[in-house]
């Protein structure tokens, strides 16, 4: 007797998402465009090539500041886009920036980068809570599109708008830099009025010296060489006119 069996029954995959467990760190939403995400990182990327010397500060960006006097996660915490906060350990490992696990302590400067669906809040709602709460002495705000840019310091308990200097820039009392628009990206500018450089501008500004150096040896160089045989041609002048150059 011939027997037949029925054909193995497809099996059902599972596409149950698995969730990771765990500590969630920032609560900060995704950065809206590239242009917010690549404006913050070189304010963060110029600020620690400047700074690479020293252990004294933090600097972070879109990373949620808790600030809850109940000392809770779940209340009264902000994600300013670029942070620094001065005289704390540089530790880079933070998760967030707790305030009751920070000594008190609140950022020193506070750099929004506005869009259409924030600008409203940090020109109004984030400003205040950053003068009041945070007690933070330096607040900036930029528009990578528009290039809307102003700046406060607190002065007597409120922000007072900075005012701008000849080239446009604002000057930050805590950093003891200019910000100002280049390229229409927002930098940094020393008190000489020299441009910060990125990690990758700086590294591009040492080869471009490098190869001047270089140049400019092999150019006195040549130019020995020539002046070497300028005097040869001389001497063999002299001697075809029957004068010795060496008496």
């Amino acid at each position: 007797m011939i027997t037949t069996s029925n054909p193995s029954q497809p099996t059902e995959q599972n596409h149950e998402i698995i969730f990771p467990q765990g500590e969630f760190w920032s609560d900060e939403p995704p950065l809206e465009t590239y242009l917010h995400l690549t404006q913050i990182i070189l304010l963060l990327k110029s600020l620690e090539w400047l700074w690479q010397d020293r252990e004294d500060y933090f600097a972070a960006g879109n990373l949620t500041i808790y600030y809850s006097p109940k000392q809770k996660k779940s209340e009264f915490f902000r994600g300013p886009d670029f942070f620094v906060v001065l005289g704390t350990p540089r530790n880079p490992n933070r998760k967030s920036w707790v305030v009751w696990e920070e000594e008190g302590k609140y950022p020193n400067v506070i750099i929004e980068v506005l869009s259409d669906s924030t600008a409203e809040t940090d020109r109004v709602e984030k400003k205040q809570i950053y003068q009041d709460i945070f007690r933070t002495p330096d607040y900036f705000w930029f528009d990578p599109y528009t290039l809307e840019f102003q700046g406060f310091t607190l002065i007597s308990g409120n922000y007072q708008p900075i005012e701008f200097n000849d080239q446009g820039w604002l000057w930050s009392e805590q950093l003891q830099l200019y910000l100002g628009i280049y390229e229409d990206k927002l930098r940094y500018f020393t008190a000489e009025g020299e441009l910060v450089p990125s990690p990758e501008e700086a590294a591009s500004q040492a080869e471009n010296r490098l190869i001047q150096e270089r140049q400019q040896k092999e150019y006195e160089q040549r130019q020995k060489e020539l002046a070497l045989q300028k005097i040869e041609q001389l001497q063999e002048k002299l001697r075809e006119l029957g004068v010795n150059p060496e008496e």
